[in-house]
C-alpha cells in the first residue's frame, strides 16, 4: 500500500514537472521576431493568433485605439521635438513596468520586451508615432503561443491608462 502512494506521488511528479519544463523550454527558445520595427512607415500587422493586439488591425478580436499624440506645441508651431517627447514619455511608464526592458528607442519608435514572471515568456511591444494621422500606433504580440489570455489587450489599455494619467 505505501509503495503505492510513493509510486502514484512520483508519478504526479512527474506529470506536473514534465510540462512546466516544456513550457520552460519553449520560452527559452523563442527568438525576438524579424518583423519588429517599421516598414514602409507602419508596425507589422499582427499574425492569425488572438495573441496579438495592434492600433493598425482589422479584426475586432485583435484591434485596440491608437493613442492620442498630444502636441506639445512651441508658440503654437512644432519645433520638431513632439515625437520625441512623446516616445520619452511612453518609455518612462512602460520603464516602471514590471520585467520591462527597453530594447529600442528612437525619435519615433519604441521596442520594449515584456517577460512573464514563471515561464519567462516575453512579449513584443511597439509603439510608432503616425504624425500624418496624429496618434501614436501600438502593437503588443506574444512570441509563442497561440492564446495570451488578454494580457497583451490589458498590458495596452494599463500603459493608455497611465500615459493619461501623467497629463
Amino acid at each position: 500500500m505505501r509503495n503505492r502512494r510513493v509510486i502514484w506521488a512520483i508519478v504526479g511528479v512527474i506529470g506536473f514537472l514534465l510540462p512546466v519544463a516544456g513550457l520552460a523550454l519553449l520560452s527559452l527558445s523563442a527568438r525576438r521576431p524579424s518583423t519588429l520595427g517599421i516598414t514602409e512607415g507602419r508596425l507589422a500587422t499582427c499574425p492569425n493568433s488572438p495573441n496579438c493586439v495592434s492600433s493598425l488591425a482589422t479584426t475586432k478580436d485583435q484591434r485596440v485605439a491608437s493613442f492620442p499624440l498630444a502636441a506639445q506645441q512651441n508658440s503654437g508651431e512644432n519645433d520638431g521635438n513632439d515625437s520625441r517627447r512623446a516616445i520619452e514619455r511612453l518609455a518612462a511608464i512602460v520603464a516602471a513596468r514590471p520585467r520591462a526592458h527597453i530594447v529600442r528607442q528612437t525619435d519615433d519608435y519604441l521596442h520594449v520586451e515584456f517577460t512573464s514572471g514563471v515561464f519567462r515568456f516575453v512579449d513584443d511591444v511597439e509603439f510608432h508615432i503616425d504624425q500624418p494621422a496624429g496618434v501614436i500606433q501600438c502593437r503588443s504580440a506574444s512570441r509563442v503561443g497561440r492564446s495570451d489570455l488578454g494580457v497583451n489587450r490589458r498590458r495596452v489599455e494599463a500603459i493608455r491608462a497611465a500615459l493619461a494619467e501623467s497629463g
